[in-house]
């Protein structure tokens, strides 16, 4: 590929998103980015995806970079005045938390941000590298045009699943709550973070290793708060591999000849016999599952231990730490021995929905959750509450993905229930998944979807959304509808419920807020179609040039791009004649609002063609253009393309006036052109004598 393929499109690109490491100790790249990465040295390069930005603004930064090169990084100097990427996007980020956090995570959903003037909807960079369209879009100009036009299906506000932790965990909540007061919240976690407990100087400690511990740990606990959140057996789960970790920990580092240190494990053994026999029991249930499938929350640093050098570190306070860490496990682990599914409240609200909601209970249904274990013992409880045609998929499942798919929305994969049948294969009506069915999958048999859990990620939200809400195919849908004519009134509709951390639950967790905040970030960025996500109360920035500005709606851009279709299509010769016509054209039309004087510029800004000699790469066509129009009351110049339609527009029927003096007009463009010179030519850095052309210009008086 690398010497035959000229243009690389990546599909999901945001999978590329995080570098990770660049070469092994033998020199042989690891990270499937760098791989990409040196596939893709002098090609063109397109990515798509719908979500560029995950957690940070460098994720759409090191996507970039894959065309623009990490080792150029003013690959952009001459085109944009972006003398350095990495530094360029260092103070957007600083500028968009600035502008997201308002102070605090718990006005986030009070403060409309529209009201705000977007940091980066006028991005120079954003502007001039993504191309995205919404859906309003796409359907208005296939209308124009006069395509067949794609169906896609409405999605109605999100609603929320009310529960009680306090019914589900009784006395169990208030354990945790207790264990968070303590100087280490939760757990010490000292196995995860020796350098604490550092016998010498700690300034003379790589900082970098004590941030990364100190992460690792940070990290853990938000897990163990996170499966808490999703059900009993994912918190237990997590409690019986932390028991497990902490014991092999000791084993490894206890001193076999010193008495005390082997008297003290095995006394603690002693006393907690029963209830490691009940843990071996139960970890036999678990064998398959993994400590979480999000890999950013730290599971890859819970490896096998080796000895710590005693001379180093505080070995007593270690082993203290660890002792304590093991008795809050073992109180929280007997705890849950009193608890069964009767007392899972959230599982109560689950089977209730199913079983009361009209569509649910006879209708397909995706349910998502973070964890294997949770899908795992959802399947189990779901069938012994009567629902049918249950099915779960997970990480570790043992049948044919591709099989378990085709089972659940057969017609949008190349199936019909008439051919399962004859094949005697049983169609799934409830589907629990983790989220390894979120993404670039096909599922929108179904048009209902329930998120127990909240993952994380905000993006991977709304890429279990996107599984359903998805465009439509009319021949397929035609054929569903023929097959199953009860579902006639719910296609095209898209419905899903959030089950939310309660109240009783927000105070430790938090999640609620956390995600909501990079929810923001990406609205801030590119824009969340529909505006809605967790709740039916959420209002993040409408796209703008890369986000809606109303549901439904095409953005301004969007716009003025379908106008001009429309003006060339009713009117076949605009085109040839707007090709033939000379520079500097000049007019001028009357504007409604008495007083009014301005004049409208457009120029074309020139910049460096990369792929010309250098005497010749600033004389072709690169660049773009730009649109100025000068207030003379204000002495204020305005870039905003679709502000500046609103005055410019004219129709065939739009009488020329002109009205402002020669030389006037000469003095403006004088001023416009030192404009330009200041502002892009020199953030460019373009040669001496390298000018912008005037296309056109018209006063509006």
């Amino acid at each position: 590929m690398k010497e035959q393929a000229d243009v690389i499109i990546i599909d999901e690109a945001h999978h590329f998103r995080n570098r990770g490491l660049a070469n092994t100790a033998d020199g042989e790249i690891r990270s499937r980015y760098w791989k990409l990465y040196d596939l893709a040295q002098d090609k063109t390069v397109f990515h798509l995806t719908a979500t560029p930005v995950n957690n940070h603004l460098t994720d759409f930064q090191h996507m970039i970079e894959i065309f623009s090169r990490v080792e150029n990084p003013g690959a952009f100097s001459t085109t944009l005045g972006i003398h350095g990427l990495p530094a360029y996007f260092q103070k957007l980020e600083k500028q968009l938390l600035q502008i997201v956090s308002n102070k605090g995570m718990g006005e986030l959903f009070d403060y409309n941000q529209v009201e705000i003037e977007p940091l980066l909807f006028e991005d120079k960079l954003f502007r001039e590298l993504v191309v995205q369209r919404s859906r309003a879009y796409v359907t208005l100009s296939q209308q124009q045009m006069g395509s067949s036009v794609a169906l896609f299906p409405v999605k109605e506000p999100p609603k929320v699943v009310p529960y009680s932790v306090k019914k589900t965990y009784g006395h169990l909540l208030g354990k945790i709550e207790k264990a968070f007061a303590y100087g280490k919240p939760l757990f010490a976690l000292a196995l995860y973070d020796p350098l604490a407990y550092w016998k010498g100087d700690p300034t003379t400690l790589d900082q970098f290793d004590v941030n990364r511990q100190k992460q690792v740990v940070r990290l853990i606990r938000i897990l163990f708060l996170k499966r808490f959140e999703s059900s009993i057996v994912a918190f237990e789960s997590s409690c019986q591999t932390l028991l497990v970790k902490l014991l092999a920990f000791l084993r490894v580092n206890i001193d076999p000849h010193n008495p005390t240190e082997v008297r003290r494990l095995e006394k603690w053994e002693a006393q907690n016999d029963e209830l490691l026999d009940h843990v071996r029991a139960r970890r036999g249930e678990f064998q398959d599952e993994e400590t979480s499938e999000e890999n950013e929350l730290g599971e890859e640093f819970m490896e096998d231990f080796t000895p710590i050098t005693r001379a180093d570190f505080k070995m007593d306070e270690i082993f203290d730490e660890t002792y304590s860490d093991l008795e809050t496990v073992v109180d929280f682990l007997e705890e849950m021995q009193r608890l069964a599914p009767s007392h899972d409240d959230k599982l109560k609200s689950l089977v209730k929905l199913l079983n009361k909601d009209a569509v649910l209970k006879k209708h397909k249904v995706i349910i998502f959750t973070e964890f294997m274990t949770t899908a795992r013992y959802l399947k189990k409880q779901l069938h012994t509450a009567g629902i049918k045609g249950v099915d779960e998929i997970d990480s570790s499942s043992k049948r044919d993905r591709a099989d378990v798919i085709q089972e659940f929305a057969p017609y949008y994969n190349d199936s019909t229930s008439e051919k399962l049948a004859s094949s005697g294969r049983a169609e799934i009506r409830v589907l629990i998944s983790t989220d390894v069915l979120s993404e670039g999958l096909n599922l929108q048999d179904a048009t209902r979807i329930i998120n127990y859990d909240l993952h994380w990620n905000p993006v991977r939200l709304m890429q279990r959304i996107g599984r359903v809400d998805r465009r439509m195919n009319p021949a397929i849908e035609r054929q569903l509808i023929e097959d199953h004519p009860e579902l006639a009134p719910l296609r095209g509709k898209v419905a899903y419920w959030n089950f939310l951390p309660p109240d009783d639950l927000e105070n430790l967790l938090r999640l609620y807020s956390r995600v909501a905040f990079k929810t923001l970030r990406i609205s801030k960025v590119f824009g969340i179609e529909g505006k809605q996500l967790l709740t039916p109360k959420d209002d993040f920035d409408a796209l703008r040039d890369f986000t809606h500005t109303y549901e439904g709606e095409a953005t301004p851009v969007e716009q003025l791009h379908l106008e001009y279709q429309k003006l060339i299509r009713d009117n076949p010769a605009l085109e040839p004649f707007l090709n033939s016509v000379p520079l500097r054209l000049f007019s001028g039309k009357e504007h409604l609002q008495p007083g009014t004087r301005a004049v409208f510029f457009c120029y074309r800004l020139p910049a460096e063609d990369k792929t010309l000699p250098p005497e010749l790469a600033w004389e072709g066509e690169a660049g773009r253009t730009g649109w100025y129009l000068y207030d003379l009351a204000s002495d204020q110049i305005a870039e905003d393309a679709p502000r500046i339609a609103e005055v410019i527009r004219s129709t065939l029927e739009t009488p020329r006036r002109l009205a402002i003096e020669p030389a006037t007009l000469r003095d403006l463009r004088i001023k416009i052109e030192k404009h330009i010179k200041n502002t892009y030519l020199k953030q460019i850095q373009a040669p001496v004598g390298v000018k912008p052309v005037l296309k056109c210009w018209m006063e509006i008086n």
